[in-house]
């Protein structure tokens, strides 16, 4: 091995341990730690990143990088060895524009603000979150500075962080394109609304029950105890500190069921792309999803074309009937079936349907853009929320807890994250095109409760790869072209055609 190659690489996965020690504070911190121990949590995630970006944009790190171009000229662009150099030298690029500090006090500010917005979700008091959401704002502004290059838009700096070198007017066009279909479907399922009933979905669902259950789907799709940890959180999220060790969280409201059932299998998609990057990569920035945009291509994949999908529950409805006997032994298949799929206007994004959760990405991301310009006092956020949340959906929304706090992202400095929800839903339809050519047995697989054909595909195609090309790169790797809205637009009209007798 080259002697530079092999000082980079080692140098790299000592920094790479330290990032996910790093997510593996903020996992306990999100499901097993005492909340009292969040003030000095925030100090131990501080120092962690503040040391692994020190590490990372140390000089030595720039002249290895350097002194690599011949070597990596050497080799084949798709070689490991050189999608490492390639990568890294991207990193390190954006990297040594912010100070270490900068990072840390970031790092700082998220971990006392999810406790605190946690709290504030609990009380329904955002006035308890806000000095939190101000001082990430505040940062995220510092931030932006750091990067500024006097040519783009300031939430371009913070989209690239979830999607990489897509710019927000891009993202602006493929959404208008994207609410120019979704309106007039909405209205249209909305005159035949009293087509489908969800109340299956309602009663009495006993948590412990529920996390038995959803382990036992999760574990006939591909995950097992030896490599996977399912837990309960306030807001569902997946982590991994290695392809090995996969976390996913959910949450187990007992009044409904689609919480708990959808959620894990969202989670699952995330899961499985982390645990099918290739082990070469492992302990290296390659290891890991492409971008946030391609991750979310997988969870709602899991969660909506796979999970919501007829074949699925033709082989886990009977399990179904059997976990909750009161609840569904009566139940027809197809009932329930449409039940899953019922389009509704409703408060909380994470249980929207198919149909209607753009909306919700698109509200956000107008105002994170908003936010960041101050072209919104953040202290009117509630109720800029609530106005535009009823032009959107036509629902008034009742308290905060349901509205302008319902989601983790700001508390944890995500800002520029939402945008990549939509983009997966829409990714997820062009991969789901490809693979459904690529495997005509699909559903008679499903059926049968054969999910490995799936699995493997997404491993060839897509996950072993990890980091090594670009999102851009990826997709057209995976689909042969750019982002295309029309694939997903086509699956819902004849999704909800069918089931809405439009």
């Amino acid at each position: 091995m080259n002697p530079q190659f092999a000082e980079l690489k080692n140098r790299l996965a000592e920094i790479h341990d330290l990032t996910m020690i790093g997510w593996m504070l903020t996992w306990d911190q999100r499901t097993m730690m005492p909340p009292r121990g969040g003030a000095v949590r925030a100090e131990q995630i501080a120092t962690l990143v503040k040391t692994s970006f020190e590490k990372f944009t140390d000089p030595a790190i720039g002249h290895l990088l350097d002194d690599l171009r011949p070597f990596e000229a050497t080799l084949p662009f798709d070689d490991d060895a050189a999608s490492l150099i390639r990568v890294a030298r991207r990193d390190y690029a954006k990297a040594v524009k912010v100070p270490p500090a900068l990072r840390a006090e970031m790092e700082r500010t998220a971990a006392l603000a999810q406790q605190a917005w946690a709290q504030a979700k609990q009380e329904n008091d955002f006035a308890r979150f806000l000095p939190h959401l101000e001082r990430s704002v505040d940062l995220k502004r510092q931030y932006i500075e750091c990067l500024d290059d006097g040519q783009s838009e300031a939430y371009d700096f913070l989209l690239d962080d979830y999607e990489p070198a897509m710019k927000t007017a891009e993202v602006a066009t493929i959404f208008s394109e994207l609410k120019q279909e979704l309106i007039p479907l909405i209205a249209a399922i909305r005159e035949h609304a009293g087509a489908v009933s969800d109340a299956c979905l309602h009663g009495h669902f006993p948590a412990e029950q529920q996390k038995a259950f959803c382990w036992r789907v999760i574990e006939q799709l591909g995950a097992n105890h030896a490599s996977w940890r399912l837990d309960p959180t306030v807001h569902p999220f997946a982590s991994s500190s290695a392809t090995q060790d996969v976390r996913i969280t959910s949450r187990y409201p007992e009044d409904f069921l689609n919480a708990a059932l959808f959620g894990t299998l969202h989670e699952f998609g995330h899961g499985l792309y982390e645990h099918q990057v290739s082990p070469a990569l492992e302990r290296t920035p390659l290891c890991a999803g492409a971008s946030l945009g391609l991750h979310e291509s997988q969870s709602r994949m899991w969660e909506n074309l796979v999970g919501r999908s007829r074949p699925f529950w033709q082989f886990l409805y009977p399990q179904l009937q059997a976990a909750y006997p009161a609840q569904f032994g009566g139940v027809p298949l197809e009932t329930f079936y449409r039940a899953i799929n019922k389009v509704q206007p409703s408060f909380i994004r994470i249980e929207a349907d198919e149909a209607t959760y753009a909306l919700h990405i698109i509200l956000r991301f107008e105002l994170e853009q908003e936010m960041i310009a101050g072209k919104i006092a953040l202290k009117d956020l509630p109720a800029v929320w609530n106005t535009r949340f009823y032009e959107y959906f036509g629902l008034m929304v009742p308290n905060d807890a349901l509205g302008v706090l319902q989601d983790i992202h700001w508390s944890a400095g995500l800002i520029g994250y939402f945008p990549t929800y939509a983009l997966g839903n829409i990714i997820g339809a062009q991969i789901w095109e490809k693979v459904r050519a690529d495997i005509p047995a699909l559903d008679e697989q499903f059926t049968r409760g054969e999910f490995s054909p799936l699995r493997e595909w997404l491993r060839l195609h897509l996950h072993q790869h990890g980091r090594k090309y670009t999102p851009v790169d990826s997709l057209h790797r995976v689909v042969g072209g750019p982002i295309d809205v029309k694939p997903f637009v086509g699956y819902l009209k004849n999704k909800y055609s069918e089931i809405y007798g439009l």
